[in-house]
C-alpha cells in the first residue's frame, strides 16, 4: 500500500498570513487536492490540528485503518498536518483520524475544507476536483449595474428541499432546479434569488443553519458542478444569487468542527462565549486568528468559486452581543465593561472589507434584529460594513398592524408609519422571510383578517405597501401565490392552489409589482435615501389612509401612492399633489385581474384646490383594502 509522501502547498508567506489571520484563500491550500507528484497521480491532504499528536487519513482506500497513512506535521508551529497519498483519486471517501495531546483523546473528523461530502446521514468527506466552464461572463462583467444599491432588489427566498418535489417526496436536483426554478423566478420578475443554506448540513430540521461542510454544496441535490450550473442559469436570465451564510454558530456533531483535535479549536473555550443556549450549538472563537482566516476564506470561497452575488449573514445579533439569550451571571462583559462582542465586531468588519475589496458588484446583507448602530455604514466610518440590513422592526410592526380587524386600525396607524422615523438610518431590506411562516405563526395569507375576499385583498395591499416602502424587498417562497398552510420543510409548496383565481391573483400582483419596481426609477434609485420619500398625509386616522411620494433622480419620475387600510371604498378622496400635471394609474391592487373589485380611476387631473400643503390636489377613488400608484 502506498505511503504518505512529504509534500506541501504552503509557502512561508502562506504560513505567516495564516498565523496572522490574514490568509483569505485557505481553500487553495487546506483540504484535499488532486495533484500529480513526480509523475504519480494522487491526492494532497492538509488539515489544521495544532493539538494533535498524530493525524491519519482514513477512508475507503485503506479500509478506514488509521495506521497506514499518517500525515506529517509542519515544523513551523502552524499546527498544519499534510502529505501526498499516491493513487487516491476523485470520489474517494475519507476522514481525518486525530490523536490529541489532550489526554490522548481520539477524534474522527470530516475535512473542514472538503469540496464535497457524502449525502447525509453519512458523514465522510469526498475527494473532489470537478471541472466546470462558466458561461456567465456577460453577467459578471456587468454585475455592478444589476447589483448596486440604487438598483431594484426584489429577492425570492428559497429552501431548495421544499420548493417543489417530484413524485410527492423526492428532492429536485440542482439540474432540475436549473430549469424549473430559474424559469419560475424569471417569469415572476424577481431580481434576485436567496437560498437558505446550501452548505452541507447533517440535520434536515435545521433547514441548513447547522453546518458541517462549510466549503461543500450539499450533496442532497447533486454535485458542486451541478450547483454551479444552477448559479450560471440564474445569471443567464439576469438574476442575482444570494446565499445564506452562517458564521455565528455550528453543531456539536461528532464529525464536525467541535472539539476538532481534542481541544476547543474552532469554538471559544469559555462556554459563556462558546456555546449557544438557544440552538444548542457552538460559537466560533472570533479572537483566534486562524479561525478568522477560516471564516473569511469561506465567505470569499463562495464568491470566488461559485460566482455568487451576495451573502446574507445569519444571526448577526447573536454575534454582536455577549449577553445574547443569556441571563445575568451567564456572560462576562468586555474590557470596557459592556455587552458588545468586540472580537466578533472586528471579524465582521474585516470580512466585509475583504469581500468588497476583492469582488466587484457584490453585496453582504445582515440579519440583525436589534438597534445596533451602523450595521450598513462603511467600516472606515465606524460601521460594520454590510451593504444592507434586514428591517426586522418594520416586518414585526407591519404584520401586527395587518392582523388587526380594519375597524381597529385607525387607532394604530402610527404603528405602520413609525418605520419612516428610522427608515434611512441603515440600508434596509424589508423581509417577509421563512421565519414568519413557521412555528404556529400561520402563513401570510392566514395572518390577514376577514372573510376570504378580505384576506386576499389585505395580502395584495400588504405587498403593494411593501413594494412602495423605501428599501429592498424579500419574500419567502409560497407567499407570492398566497400559500394557505405554514411552511413545512418536508413538503412541497401548495402549487395546486395557483389554479384558483384568488391565488393566481396574488401571483399576478407580485409579477406586476416586480415589473413596476424595476421599471420605475422612483422606487429604487433613492430607496436608501430620505430624498427618495415624502409624506403627503400620514395622520388620516378617520379614513385609515396613507398617502406619500416616492422620488427618483428626475422629478418627472415621481410617484404618488395611496393605501386604504379599510374595506370601505373612499369616493372623492382628496390628495394634495406637488404638480399640476395629469396623473396616470400604473398599479392598482384591486384590479379585477387580481380578483379585486375594479375600483379606481385610470387618470387624475389636478385642480387648483389647496390640500395637504400643496396648491393643487386630485380627487381619488380609493379601492377597498387597496393600494394605487400614480405617475
Amino acid at each position: 500500500m502506498s505511503k504518505v509522501i512529504a509534500h506541501s502547498f504552503f509557502t512561508e508567506f502562506d504560513i505567516n498570513l495564516f498565523k496572522a489571520g490574514k490568509h483569505f484563500r485557505l481553500y487553495n491550500n487546506l483540504g484535499s487536492h488532486l495533484v500529480e507528484v513526480d509523475g504519480v497521480k494522487g491526492t494532497y491532504f492538509a488539515v489544521w490540528a495544532p493539538s494533535a499528536k498524530t493525524v491519519s487519513v482514513v477512508g475507503d482506500f485503506n479500509d478506514w485503518d488509521g495506521r497506514n497513512h499518517e500525515l506529517y506535521v509542519r515544523w513551523d508551529e502552524s499546527g498544519i498536518w499534510e502529505g501526498f497519498i499516491p493513487k487516491v483519486g476523485k470520489g474517494t471517501k475519507y476522514k481525518y483520524k486525530i490523536q490529541s495531546h489532550n489526554n490522548d483523546i481520539w477524534t474522527e473528523k470530516a475535512d473542514p475544507f472538503a469540496r464535497y461530502c457524502e449525502q447525509p446521514p453519512k458523514t465522510a468527506s469526498v475527494v473532489w476536483d470537478g471541472d466546470y466552464t462558466w458561461k456567465d461572463k456577460k453577467w459578471m462583467d456587468t454585475r455592478e449595474q444589476h447589483n448596486a444599491l440604487d438598483k431594484p432588489y426584489s429577492v425570492y427566498e428559497v429552501h431548495l428541499g421544499s420548493w417543489k418535489k417530484k413524485n410527492g417526496w423526492e428532492f429536485l436536483s440542482y439540474e432540475e432546479l436549473a430549469d424549473d426554478l430559474v424559469n419560475y423566478v424569471h417569469e415572476m420578475g424577481f431580481t434576485h434569488v436567496e437560498f437558505m443554506p446550501i452548505m452541507e448540513y447533517p440535520f434536515d430540521p435545521s433547514w441548513g443553519y447547522q453546518l458541517t461542510g462549510y466549503f461543500a454544496p450539499t450533496s442532497r441535490f447533486g454535485t458542486p458542478e451541478e450547483f454551479k450550473k444552477l448559479v450560471d442559469k440564474f445569471h443567464e436570465k439576469g438574476i442575482g444569487v444570494i446565499l445564506d451564510w452562517v458564521p455565528s454558530h455550528f453543531p456539536e456533531d461528532a464529525h464536525g468542527l467541535g472539539f476538532f483535535d481534542g481541544s476547543n479549536l474552532y469554538e471559544h473555550p469559555d462556554r459563556r462565549r462558546g456555546y449557544h443556549p438557544d440552538w444548542k450549538s457552538l460559537i466560533f472563537n472570533y479572537g483566534r486568528n486562524e479561525v478568522r482566516a477560516f471564516l473569511i476564506s469561506n465567505a470569499v470561497f463562495w464568491l470566488d468559486q461559485f460566482h455568487v452575488d451576495g451573502l446574507r449573514v445569519d444571526a448577526v445579533a447573536s454575534m454582536l452581543y455577549l449577553d445574547y439569550s443569556r441571563e445575568d451571571g451567564e456572560w462576562e462583559p468586555n474590557i470596557y465593561g459592556n455587552n458588545e462582542n468586540l472580537e466578533a465586531m472586528s471579524f465582521l468588519r474585516e470580512m466585509n472589507t475583504e469581500v468588497y475589496a476583492s469582488f466587484k458588484g457584490v453585496q453582504t446583507i445582515a440579519e440583525e434584529s436589534t438597534a445596533f448602530n451602523g450595521v450598513s455604514k462603511p467600516v472606515d466610518l465606524g460601521g460594520l460594513g454590510f451593504g444592507m440590513k434586514w428591517m426586522m422592526g418594520w416586518m414585526h410592526d407591519t404584520l401586527e398592524f395587518f392582523k388587526k380587524e380594519p375597524i381597529f386600525r385607525s387607532y394604530d396607524l402610527n404603528d405602520i408609519t413609525f418605520s419612516m422615523t428610522y427608515a434611512f438610518t441603515e440600508n434596509f431590506m424589508l423581509p417577509f422571510s421563512h421565519d414568519e411562516v413557521v412555528y404556529g405563526k400561520k402563513s401570510l395569507l392566514y395572518r390577514m383578517p376577514g372573510d376570504e375576499w378580505q384576506r386576499f385583498a389585505n395580502l395584495r395591499l400588504l405587498f403593494g405597501y411593501m413594494f412602495t416602502h423605501p428599501g429592498g424587498n424579500l419574500l419567502f417562497m409560497g407567499g407570492e401565490f398566497g400559500q394557505s398552510s405554514e411552511w413545512n420543510f418536508q413538503e412541497s409548496l401548495e402549487w395546486h392552489l395557483t389554479q384558483y383565481d384568488f391565488h393566481s391573483g396574488i401571483q399576478g400582483v407580485i409579477k406586476d409589482l416586480n415589473k413596476v419596481y424595476k421599471e420605475q426609477p422612483a422606487l429604487h434609485q433613492k430607496q436608501f435615501s430620505p430624498e427618495g420619500f415624502q409624506w403627503i398625509e400620514h395622520n388620516d386616522q378617520e379614513n385609515t389612509v396613507l398617502t406619500y411620494i416616492r422620488k427618483g433622480n428626475e422629478p418627472e419620475d415621481d410617484l404618488i401612492i395611496a393605501c386604504n387600510f379599510t374595506p370601505v371604498p373612499r369616493e372623492n378622496y382628496r390628495v394634495g399633489v406637488p404638480k399640476t400635471k395629469q396623473l396616470k394609474l400604473i398599479f392598482n391592487s384591486d384590479e379585477t385581474k387580481y380578483s379585486g373589485s375594479g375600483t379606481g380611476k385610470k387618470t387624475l387631473r389636478p385642480t387648483k384646490k389647496e390640500w395637504n400643503g400643496y396648491p393643487q390636489s386630485v380627487s381619488m377613488t380609493l379601492p377597498p383594502l387597496g393600494v394605487v400608484i400614480y405617475k
